[in-house]
């Protein structure tokens, strides 16, 4: 993956449009997390101080497509509208109010203008006259940043005319976004790959992206262990295959491990269970003694007789064999004997992907084993490289305060385990090799 960066391109001067990601959390028009904004600057100052004209633009969030009549309805009001609650016509209506206030991206254009000392504009629309006056307007070292590109469904639909609106003005497209370059939308590659804009390189975060992780992943040193959590076997099932085939020990736990040890033939109890994948646990069980690689699964684990709730509500529990889990019972989190094993071999480790959460980490109860596999890492913090593949892993390490002591932490969950199936990403791919 070896792609051209913002540095191997002359800038200066020209008109360049950078798709970023400025999905951040807010509460009340308020920015809560202001990681991805701060993770963007690298990019965007390099681009400022060496005279370009840039033009920004992301997603926020997930509205209802509400400026267009192919509306699409998220899962949650499918099911309100299937139960008689509501009708979809009342979800769109509602939306076409709400949304352009709770998903606009005004307050993050106001807090990259405060950040870059006011060379950043706001445009009210995507396509519009607005942006269009603007990005005519800007002058070299001045930005842009457009409305949330989501509004349109022509976004995600990749519609060509779309990406040629978008492109515009454009000599140079820089992707930047990370968490969305396994999407093949209009923003992240459509308008590249459709030929619209010749010149497309990666920014600062792609880069670290693809020199820390691809790089690991590819050549790591050894030993390397990866470390699996998360719920489902479902969702990780190439991740699964492909880890093991470059992996020396693959480590698994959270609700996907309760799956691999019912296919040892194991009780679990009211434990998460993916009944249509036992078999394929089976093989990569199999698969893993035929290649000589290790697969450890817990052998002690967290139960209790209920999930919480609320989720970080008081839970009583108690720690059994992995092989002996109560039939009325759930298992919630590894117990103390895997939290200890599983510390020793990252601590043997020259080189660790993580991806998924041990347990139910939103519980204080149920986080010990989230705890202890970020504290292992932390512990080998400069005689190790250490990898955290977004998502909840990435908000664990954050939260519990060990993200100083990580090699690196990516910036996208979904793109990440992509990334770990080893599958091409249209973001990067679209992008220009070196």
């Amino acid at each position: 993956m070896n792609k051209k960066t913002v540095k191997d391109v002359a800038v200066k001067g020209k008109k360049v449009l950078v798709r970023c990601d400025f999905n951040v959390p807010m509460k009340d028009g308020v920015i809560t997390d202001e990681n991805r904004i701060t993770g963007a600057l690298p990019t965007i100052k390099y681009l400022l101080d060496n005279g370009a004209k840039v033009t920004l633009c992301s997603h926020m969030g997930k509205p209802h497509s509400i400026f267009s009549e192919q509306v699409k309805l998220n899962k949650k009001d499918k099911k309100k509208v299937e139960a008689g609650e509501t009708t979809a016509e009342a979800i769109i209506e509602k939306a076409k109010k709400d949304e352009p206030k709770k998903l606009t991206l005004a307050p993050v254009a106001k807090r990259l203008s405060e950040l870059l000392g006011g060379k950043v504009t706001f445009a009210s629309d995507v396509i519009g006259p607005d942006a269009k006056k603007k990005r005519d307007a800007l002058k070299e070292g001045e930005a842009v940043l457009l409305e949330n590109l989501r509004f349109h469904w022509e976004e995600e639909g990749k519609d060509e005319a779309f990406c040629k609106e978008l492109a515009y003005d454009a000599e140079i497209y820089v992707n930047d976004a990370f968490g969305t370059a396994h999407r093949s939308h209009a923003s992240t590659a459509a308008i590249v790959e459709y030929g619209i804009v010749k010149t497309a390189v990666c920014g600062f975060l792609i880069e670290k992206e693809l020199s820390v992780m691809a790089a690991t992943l590819e050549n790591p040193a050894r030993p390397f262990v990866a470390i699996l959590g998360g719920a489902k076997v479902a969702d990780k099932l190439n991740v699964i295959s492909n880890l093991l085939e470059k992996c020396d020990t693959l480590i698994i736990g959270g609700g996907m491990a309760y799956t691999f040890l019912k296919a040892k033939g194991y009780e679990v109890g009211q434990s998460l269970l993916d009944e249509e994948k036992i078999e394929y646990c089976k093989e990569m069980m199999e698969k893993a003694k035929k290649m000589g690689k290790e697969l450890l699964l817990p052998v002690d684990t967290v139960v209790t007789d209920h999930f919480p709730e609320p989720i970080d509500g008081p839970i009583e529990v108690k720690t059994v064999d992995a092989s002996k889990i109560p039939a009325d019972k759930m298992g919630m989190d590894i117990g103390e004997k895997t939290r200890k094993l599983y510390a020793e071999k990252v601590a043997k480790a020259k080189s660790v992907v993580w991806n998924g959460p041990m347990g139910v980490f939103e519980n204080p109860t149920l986080a010990k084993g989230t705890i202890a596999v970020a504290q292992a890492l932390a512990d080998v913090y400069g005689k190790c490289t250490t990898i955290i593949g977004g998502g909840d892993s990435a908000a664990a390490v954050q939260q519990l305060g060990y993200a100083d002591k990580m090699s690196h932490i990516s910036t996208g969950g979904g793109a990440s385990l992509e990334l770990f199936e080893g599958k091409v990403l249209p973001g990067i791919a679209c992008l220009n090799d070196k």
